[in-house]
């Protein structure tokens, strides 16, 4: 996701987990270890590549298809196949082993990295760029998984304290790393620094992570879901991405659209009526759990579509580097890592509601901060503020989200229901991209190449304004859905 902000039930993922069962690893923070780097791999190529994306553009400009829409799917592809199969990852560690998933998902993973610095052009960049976002749907959850099973007790706590932390401190520090890259070598060393991470994360899991798995699983998959799903967005995403271009009454738009939205309807008309269906009904039959993940959409939506253009605005019409553009997500990056711990203890005070409702208030404020820089403000006085308004908000009100959506089902539904909600996340990421590439591009009058700075900088307050609004949508989602207290100990 962008600027690597945990998905809200990573942590409910790890709780999820039975007690490991049988002989005690001796070998725990190796397999710690392991899954650091597997999930910090996934992570920072979330991000890192939106820092890339002008030196893309620059790269192939020659080339046919170099556009906006182009690049628009280097990150649509990643997060389509990430989002779409994270749960179906899931599936597979429980039946066939997370260990062996965590090291299939690796090793797909770097092939497609290192093919993604080899690309010649947009589509071999894009085909390998999805094929990432497979790994990273295998790896990601059978790292969680991983944990959850080698440690239990008191130990699971402060192993989940320790893989967030250092999520929080790739997400400072991948997008400085990545503009400095991009700089100083080229944006296909971004990918090429994939492989030896790849190389020590499958040596310390081989040496030390058992292979465990879950002797309950469902015996059969949801592949029609899966297929409907993946269908579903892809072709919704397209017409999207097309539509700048060609128009909403265009049939290459409006089509695909329409198959989209049906692949969608019958994807939650099947899942009603199949044996083990990916994401059962049941869940939403709890009012909290459906303003939670409601509240992921609209919140998770506004911050990726504002942070997949900020980068590109900072460089083309505000003169930064790739460098100091990543740097600029440094104070957003910090403050989430550093608060999150004390919003968590917050909330046992307050309950979810409060902070779910206000979090996202403040989230809105500092989006809103960013349509107030013009050329020549200085980074101190125009996006700095900006991001540390936003970062406040966004640690109120990522903090409660696990515990609520966990606390919103049976305990038998805790994995499925972290899952659900990871994925939300993921899927806002998807449909921002697209949804708010169209209003930047008809802001811009469809003019991207050459456009001057004034225009980018005005066609990016319509992004940061329809961002803000879809914030505030999240907190009436808070204010509205949730119970006015949510804290754990109020809990029966």
């Amino acid at each position: 996701m962008p600027a690597n902000v945990q998905c809200p039930c990573d942590e409910g993922i790890i709780k999820a987990q039975p007690a490991c069962t049988g002989p005690p690893t001796p070998r725990k923070g190796h397999a710690l270890a392991a899954t650091i780097l597997g999930s910090s791999m996934a992570f920072i190529d979330g991000s890192v590549v939106n820092i890339a994306l002008p030196a893309i553009q620059r790269d192939f400009a020659g080339s046919a298809g170099a556009n906006l829409a182009a690049m628009q799917w280097v990150i649509n592809a990643y997060l389509l196949a990430l989002g779409s199969l994270l749960l179906v990852g899931g599936s597979l560690g429980d039946r066939y082993g997370r260990r062996t998933i965590f090291i299939i998902g690796i090793a797909i993973f770097t092939t497609a990295s290192a093919a993604c610095g080899l690309a010649s052009g947009t589509q071999a960049l894009i085909a390998m760029r999805a094929l990432q976002g497979v790994g990273a749907a295998l790896l990601v959850p059978a790292s969680l998984a991983i944990i959850g099973n080698v440690f239990e007790g008191e130990a699971r706590g402060k192993a989940i304290g320790t893989w967030a932390a250092w999520a929080a401190i790739t997400g400072a520090a991948g997008p400085v790393l990545g503009g400095w890259l991009v700089d100083a070598v080229s944006w296909r060393a971004i990918f090429f620094l994939n492989v030896p991470l790849a190389v020590a994360t499958i040596w310390l899991a081989v040496y030390a992570v058992p292979d465990s798995r879950d002797p309950d699983a469902p015996r059969h998959f949801d592949w029609l879901g899966v297929l409907l799903v993946a269908v579903g967005l892809g072709t919704l995403t397209y017409g999207l991405t097309l539509a700048p271009g060609r128009g909403w009454g265009h049939a290459s738009v409006l089509w695909p659209m329409v198959c989209g939205v049906a692949a969608l309807a019958a994807f939650g008309v099947a899942q009603a009526r199949v044996h083990a269906p990916m994401m059962p009904p049941a869940l939403f039959k709890s009012r909290d759990f459906v303003g939670a993940n409601l509240l992921t959409l609209l919140l998770y939506f506004a911050l990726a579509g504002v942070l997949f253009f900020l980068p590109f605005v900072l460089i083309r019409a505000f003169s930064y580097s790739a460098t100091a553009a990543g740097a600029t997500l440094l104070p957003f990056s910090i403050i989430l890592g550093l608060l999150s711990s004390t919003a968590g203890k917050a909330m046992h005070r307050f309950g979810a509601r409060f902070m779910l409702t206000w979090g996202p208030v403040i989230a809105a404020a500092g989006l809103a901060l960013m349509a107030l820089p013009s050329v020549g403000w200085s980074y101190w006085a125009g996006f700095f503020p900006a991001m540390v308004v936003l970062g406040l908000g966004m640690t109120i009100a990522v903090a409660p989200l696990t515990t609520t959506v966990m606390n919103a089902v049976p305990s038998s539904h805790a994995g499925i229901a972290s899952g659900v909600n990871n994925a939300v996340a993921r899927v806002a990421s998807l449909l921002a991209v697209a949804m708010l590439g169209v209003v930047f591009s008809l802001a811009l009058g469809g003019q991207m190449q050459g456009a001057s700075a004034e225009a980018l900088i005005r066609a990016f307050r319509f992004v940061v304004f329809a961002a803000a609004l879809c914030a505030l949508g999240a907190a009436a989602c808070g204010a509205l859905f949730l119970r006015p207290a949510l804290a754990p100990e109020s809990r029966p």
